[in-house]
């Protein structure tokens, strides 16, 4: 008889035994949801750096600081991909995400304006 109250016992606290097949489930969603913020924290570095070199270029032009020395009113384009136009790039990265409505503190134009003149 006793082996029959302790088969009654086992099955009683049988249902409170861990289900061992999904005891080491895992769920890819928490991993989704990093590999997407990753994925987008990067992509917003890279547009920095391309906003910073962007704005670089943009006011070294603007000042003229790449004439070219051959040809009156050219541009040196080698000049601009290396040119430092501010002094640090966190400066190109506030002018370039503050100054969306091309509202710029420019400085004279480099070329005159045209003459219009009546006949």
């Amino acid at each position: 008889m006793s082996k029959d109250v302790e088969r009654e016992v086992l099955k009683m606290y049988d249902g409170s035994r861990p289900n061992e097949d999904d005891l080491f489930e895992t769920s890819h969603v928490n991993h989704v949801a990093w590999a997407l913020a990753v994925l987008f924290a990067g992509i917003a570095v890279w547009l920095a750096i391309a906003l910073v070199n962007a704005e670089n270029q943009r006011y070294a032009l603007m000042t003229n600081k790449c004439p070219d020395p051959l040809f009156k009113g050219g541009i040196d384009k080698a000049c601009l991909v290396t040119v430092r136009s501010r002094d640090h790039w966190w400066e190109h990265l506030w002018v370039g995400i503050t100054h969306v409505r091309g509202q710029y503190d420019e400085p004279a134009p480099r070329y005159s304006p045209r003459r219009t003149t009546e006949r």
